[in-house]
């Protein structure tokens, strides 16, 4: 059956973190606060002539994050699970609205009990978990690449790359700065993906606005990219502005654009998922994928172990500081391969093994 044109509408909303709570009830007052903006800024985009099917909320939009918090400390206080204490409130929304709703928070799973990930999801009109998304391409957080083989023992390929088909298409989410690594949004549209949600918290940059055509455009997706409304939660004095949420087609086309970073509804747009799927078929000059030649590069990429996969299986970390023994691994085999070009002091550098 042909899927009807559907509006995608971004909320771009500010946030209050909650890093610096002293306690976990000061905390989740500070987060459902945030929820409540989350659900009146919906309930307001909903209520037009023209409603959204989905919306999608920023990055950190509940919590913030972290900062220097340490893990243990985010863990007790802020964090929660998928489905959960923050989602649930989101399912009863999505339930009465009839809408998908998008999002991301910070994660706990009762499997790694002194682990949190950067994790994002999507409702469906049921009120239903039908994705989840932890973040793989990640600096100071858990990542599954961590904890590689018992993470793909728990959840298998489709819970690390996860695709959904829906009446709406083939949806994959991802957050923030993994729209700069081309390989996620690659290998999602193998699995199928049509569209790909991008809850975001991030400062405006010509690499991150350049990497959203990039990715619509070389994959032919629906990029949906969501920014945190005013300061982004990493600027230390606020000054760092987000805004510019964005709909981007399958051309590299903006089909939406809010410019400003101030609280908005206003960017929205159609998605047209048969048009989409009418491309992809097309033998023409522009149909991208059918004269990709992925065969080609499969050899790099095989040989290309640099960030070592289940470097922190044995030990969780509590700061982002104890993530540096990896860093000087993966620094140590991109040297080593050719692709960083050492100091003259540092020529014939050996990878740094990591003690188990």
């Amino acid at each position: 059956m042909a899927i009807k044109p559907w509006r995608a509408t971004c909320i771009q909303m500010s946030s209050t973190a909650a890093s610096n709570a002293t306690s976990r009830a000061e905390a989740w007052s500070i987060i459902d606060g945030n929820i409540d903006r989350a659900i009146v800024a919906i309930e307001n985009a909903c209520a037009g002539p023209n409603p959204p099917k989905m919306v999608v909320l920023p990055e950190f939009a509940f919590q913030g994050p972290p900062r220097a918090t340490p893990a243990s400390v985010w863990i007790e206080q802020a964090c929660t699970t998928i489905p959960g204490q923050i989602t649930d409130r989101f399912a009863i929304l999505a339930k009465r609205l009839g809408i998908y709703i998008a999002g991301n928070h910070f994660e706990v799973d009762p499997r790694w009990p002194n682990r949190f990930f950067n994790a994002c999801f999507l409702l469906d009109p049921k009120g239903e978990i039908i994705l989840r998304y932890r973040r793989i391409n990640t600096a100071t957080w858990t990542s599954p690449h961590d904890i590689l083989d018992d993470y793909r023992e728990a959840y298998g390929e489709e819970g690390i790359f996860p695709v959904v088909d829906t009446e709406l298409g083939q949806l994959a989410i991802m957050p923030c700065g993994e729209i700069t690594v081309p390989e996620l949004s690659r290998v999602f549209m193998l699995r199928g993906a049509e569209v790909i949600i991008h809850p975001s918290n991030e400062p405006i940059s010509p690499r991150s606005e350049a990497a959203k055509i990039c990715r619509a455009a070389e994959n032919m997706v629906y990029v949906i990219s969501t920014n945190v409304a005013g300061s982004i939660g990493f600027s230390a004095n606020g000054e760092e502005m987000g805004g510019q949420s964005q709909i981007v087609d399958f051309t590299g086309n903006f089909l939406a654009f809010e410019k400003e970073p101030t609280e908005s509804i206003e960017a929205t747009a159609m998605i047209d998922i048969e048009a989409l799927r009418a491309a992809r078929r097309d033998k023409g000059m522009s149909n991208v994928l059918l004269r990709s030649r992925w065969q080609m590069y499969k050899s790099y990429f095989e040989a290309a172990e640099f960030y070592p996969a289940n470097g922190l299986v044995d030990r969780p970390l509590e700061t982002g500081a104890e993530v540096a023994p990896v860093l000087t691994e993966a620094m140590a085999n991109l040297m080593v391969s050719g692709v960083v070009v050492p100091e003259e002091a540092e020529v014939g550098a050996e990878p740094q093994k990591i003690a188990g």
